[in-house]
């Protein structure tokens, strides 16, 4: 983030702290029930921004060298992803061209060949059919024709985007903005390598799981016993690019930091960024590495889903943390226990009252979800989301 930002968000911080004042959206809006309950209303979503939208795989921490892979099959299509033998990103759907097997069935890994499970069939990390068993007794083909279907894919700022359809195309201008482009190159996300993932599968609607992150309103009362600990609740700062925002979570360090020169002072020090990327993905970046959240619709159905919780760390952040376990102090094993306890957080607080959320829209008591003047991010989120399906934007109401 540029210097004159981060400067911008944390005076506006402070002032907040100091006025008891928070963002204000200039009213409140009302959120239908049906938003997360409707089968129809999920169909939509499904097809919109899931089978047909440029989709966040990963970082490219988590293709570290050459003749590395991922695979996924959460938005529906088996997708394998490289880095090739030339250090490029490539995807592919992850098909066999023989009999629609999916070839590789380990989530991550280093190969440069992959080999299909039931003939043998074999593809290079280029998706080229190289070669298969019996070619005598099987017949002559032209391998050139059988080779893995590729994908639209970009590698750009530290991120990994796939299309799931081959007609489709990334337009990283209107995806992101020239706003937060320009934002994007200023961090060194490229730099971050994966260290784990977890997985955490809840009975709400993916969309609940989203919310959760919106606003701070919350800290006080539900993560009195942890997050408010480190945390400022119900004071932050939000800002839009296109359908994306960025919300700016205040730690308590600030108020030490704000003591200070201004020269010393560091968005990551004093606030935690937390960038919403449409459809659906959390990206929080720290001082030491970064969260990836990835938010996904389970059982074909919007009563259902999966996060996934991907942790990166700087290379400096893994070699001193290396450092400090080869020499017994427990320091590094501590860093990395912060950050899986954020993640526990996440997973025994708020995705709980988020499933209970859910279990209270599925019961018909609620014609609809109120969203306050100091939650302007969740604002944003539903309405750029219903701009997406088409639907009618919802109105601001005075207060």
């Amino acid at each position: 983030m540029e210097r004159s930002e981060q400067i911008r968000i944390l005076k506006g911080l402070m002032s907040h702290l100091d006025s008891k004042t928070n963002v204000d959206a200039g009213g409140i809006m009302k959120t239908p029930s049906d938003t997360y309950t409707c089968e129809d209303r999920f169909k939509m979503e499904w097809d919109t921004f899931f089978l047909n939208h440029p989709q966040i795989i990963g970082m490219s921490g988590d293709l570290p060298k050459n003749d590395t892979f991922v695979t996924t099959q959460d938005f529906g299509i088996p997708i394998l992803a490289t880095r090739n033998s030339k250090g490029e990103f490539k995807a592919y759907a992850n098909v066999c061209s023989h009999r629609g097997v999916i070839v590789e069935g380990e989530r991550k890994g280093e190969k440069s060949k992959f080999s299909c499970p039931f003939h043998g069939w074999t593809f290079n990390n280029q998706g080229s059919l190289i070669g298969y068993p019996k070619g005598d007794h099987f017949g002559e083909i032209d391998k050139s024709c059988y080779g893995l279907k590729p994908l639209p894919c970009i590698e750009k700022y530290g991120f990994l985007w796939v299309h799931p359809s081959e007609e489709g195309e990334i337009n990283l201008n209107d995806l992101l903005g020239s706003n937060l482009i320009k934002e994007f190159e200023s961090w060194n996300f490229e730099k971050l390598l994966f260290t784990n993932e977890e997985e955490y599968v809840t009975d709400m609607n993916w969309k609940l799981a989203i919310d959760t992150f919106g606003e701070t309103y919350h800290f006080s009362v539900l993560h009195k016993d942890s997050l408010f600990e480190n945390f400022h609740g119900n004071c932050q700062m939000f800002d839009s690019f296109k359908r994306n925002g960025r919300l700016i979570l205040c730690k308590r360090e600030i108020d030490e930091m704000r003591k200070l020169p201004e020269k010393d002072w560091n968005i990551c020090t004093g606030t935690l960024p937390v960038y919403y990327l449409f459809p659906n993905i959390i990206f929080m970046p720290t001082n030491e590495g970064a969260f990836l959240v990835k938010e996904y619709p389970l059982e074909n159905s919007p009563n259902k889903s999966v996060s996934k919780v991907c942790f990166y760390f700087y290379p400096e952040v893994l070699e001193y943390i290396k450092n400090l376990e080869k020499s017994g102090n427990q320091e590094g094993i501590t860093l990395q226990e912060q950050y899986g306890g954020f993640a526990d957080v996440i997973r025994d607080e708020d995705y709980v009252v988020a499933a209970s959320s859910h279990k209270g829209l599925m019961s018909g008591k609620l014609d609809y979800l109120t969203f306050g003047r100091n939650e302007p991010a969740l604002h944003h989120y539903h309405n750029t989301y219903r701009e997406a399906l088409g639907l009618q934007s919802l109105p601001l109401i005075q207060n």
